[in-house]
């Protein structure tokens, strides 16, 4: 993947040296709070160098750095669906709090997603927010994706049953 430019930044791969910053802005509760147990609080080098190196293995780039004024900012990426699914693809992304406010995330969802739909020959990508993440559902809905739903009682985070919001953006030509 080549870098792709959006309005106050940049998507990019991830490289091995952004392990220390994506360490520093990555281990915050807060953003853990309204991730998958699979990202690590705390989160350390370690963890930044194991996840680039497995983003930097994949066939193709599912993981990506979004960067702002030449800092890495947070990661954008998405996850195929296989068998029948493999039409659609699930989005996650998650941003630093020093750039949350900005913009940032909305122009790098907008990005990303006109990048990976035709580039995965894609018809539906969707996401999973927390139903009470409403920063996140108010992206998703900035980018054009429409609520299809709430998936009630759906997860477990830090002990507390949640819903999830299944948010879909559907380009069929």
């Amino acid at each position: 993947m080549r870098p792709l430019l959006f309005t106050n930044g940049r998507l990019r791969p991830l490289a091995l040296q952004d392990a220390p910053a994506l360490a520093t802005i990555a281990n915050d509760r807060d953003i853990w709070l309204n991730l998958r147990d699979a990202f690590p609080h705390p989160y350390t080098v370690d963890d930044a160098a194991g996840f680039i190196a497995h983003a930097q293995a994949q066939r193709r780039p599912e993981a990506v750095a979004i960067e702002f004024a030449g800092d890495v900012a947070g990661v954008i990426g998405a996850t195929r669906g296989t068998d029948v699914q493999m039409v659609g693809a699930e989005v996650g992304y998650w941003l630093g709090r020093a750039f949350w406010g900005r913009g940032i995330v909305t122009n790098a969802l907008m990005a990303y997603r006109d990048w990976v739909i035709p580039a995965w020959q894609l018809t539906r990508l969707f996401a999973l927010p927390f139903a009470d993440n409403h920063a996140s559902c108010r992206v998703l809905e900035k980018c054009g994706f429409v609520r299809e739903g709430v998936l009630r009682a759906s997860a477990r985070k830090n002990g507390v049953l949640k819903d999830q919001a299944m948010y879909a953006y559907v380009s069929v030509t």
